[in-house]
């Protein structure tokens, strides 16, 4: 690999290395390095791994700054889609095209490694952001991964000392295509309902609307 023929993956990342030999390291996969030892002076992965410690830092940092004040649990469920997501999705583009997911991975997150070496983390946050902030801010905002049943059971042990209770209500339709009806109690009363295609959708609809009709934190002294 040469300095010329890096200069469009720079541009896509918004990033020009001052060190090139750092970039063509983390260009380098370890299939390459043994097959060509005298022109290559190491492989990746060491970067490999610095860089996906960075990748998953960034995105719990910007998770954690949002105003969503999400629950330790959401976040590591959106955390563990994105890295996966945002590793293969935006690697293909920074590495010209490959096919190979496992290479892929590896190398956008050796490139992270080696920006974040050179430029320090501010930078490495900055490409982050700049490549991936459209895709994370679509999940945050996303019910699919939001985890409200863990923050219903944080929010009842908290307010009432007590657990949650789901209760089958009703459930109809064939075998194969069953519906589910779930009420979900807090210290003996009603809170909420969902109906879903499983009783884990429909537990989650529930714990939703419970979640609204649950105080809000300056309410919360009132709550007795």
């Amino acid at each position: 690999m040469t300095v010329e023929n890096t200069s469009e993956l720079e541009s896509h990342l918004g990033y020009i290395f001052d060190n090139k030999d750092l970039l063509t390291e983390a260009l380098t996969h370890r299939s390459f390095y043994y097959e060509h030892p005298d022109t290559s002076i190491t492989h990746n992965e060491r970067l490999e791994f610095l860089g996906d410690s960075v990748l998953g830092f960034v995105i719990v940092e910007y998770l954690f700054l949002s105003d969503k004040h999400m629950t330790e649990s959401a976040m590591a469920k959106i955390k563990s889609y994105l890295v996966k997501y945002l590793r293969l999705g935006k690697g293909e583009e920074a590495t010209g095209g490959r096919t190979k997911k496992s290479l892929l991975s590896d190398a956008i997150e050796s490139v992270m490694g080696s920006i974040y070496l050179e430029g320090g983390y501010q930078k490495a946050r900055e490409v982050v952001l700049r490549l991936f902030r459209e895709k994370i801010d679509t999940v945050m905002h996303s019910e699919v991964f939001y985890d409200f049943k863990t923050e219903l059971q944080e929010k009842t042990q908290l307010l009432f000392s007590a657990l949650p209770e789901y209760r089958v209500i009703k459930q109809e339709g064939e075998e194969h295509k069953k519906v589910f009806t779930i009420e979900v109690y807090i210290d003996g009363k009603r809170f909420g309902r969902g109906t879903g295609r499983s009783k884990k959708e429909a537990q989650t609809f529930a714990a939703k609307e419970a979640l609204s009709r649950l105080p809000s934190e300056k309410d919360e002294r009132d709550v007795f």
